[in-house]
């Protein structure tokens, strides 16, 4: 099962706190996962912790699923970081910074494990 989604990226307290570590767990836990509502991941067969595959017209990861219940139905929500960037549009539109929000997105359940950083940078460099 997959859904469709509008996905968006944004800066959090705990992915900020983590940004001089960003090969140790720590980063990874507060940057490598989605936020959808419960009805969104019941709709997926989801449940939090479970690896999700976020798919858009730029890439494709695996992040872990978190519930966020101020998240309307069909908005998805990975924090900025290497795993948000696997699947935004690289085009900075001139002023440095890609657009965050606002993508297309496809979301479904996976056996997939997300990445840890240096891995997944390996695969960034390979493809």
């Amino acid at each position: 099962m997959k859904i469709k989604a509008n996905l968006i990226s944004g800066r959090t307290a705990d992915q900020g706190a983590h940004l001089e570590a960003k090969t140790h767990k720590g980063y990874f836990d507060a940057c490598a996962y989605c936020e959808l509502n419960s009805a969104d991941l019941e709709r997926l067969g989801a449940s939090e912790g479970d690896s999700l595959k976020v798919t858009t017209e730029f890439g494709e990861v695996v992040v872990f699923a978190k519930a966020n219940e101020g998240n309307p139905d069909g908005l998805a929500f990975i924090p900025m970081g290497p795993w948000a960037n696997a699947v935004l549009s690289p085009d900075t539109h001139g002023c440095g910074m890609p657009g965050f929000k606002g993508v297309p997105a496809e979301i479904e359940v996976t056996d997939e494990k997300p990445l840890e950083m240096k891995a997944l940078m390996r695969k960034y460099l390979e493809d």
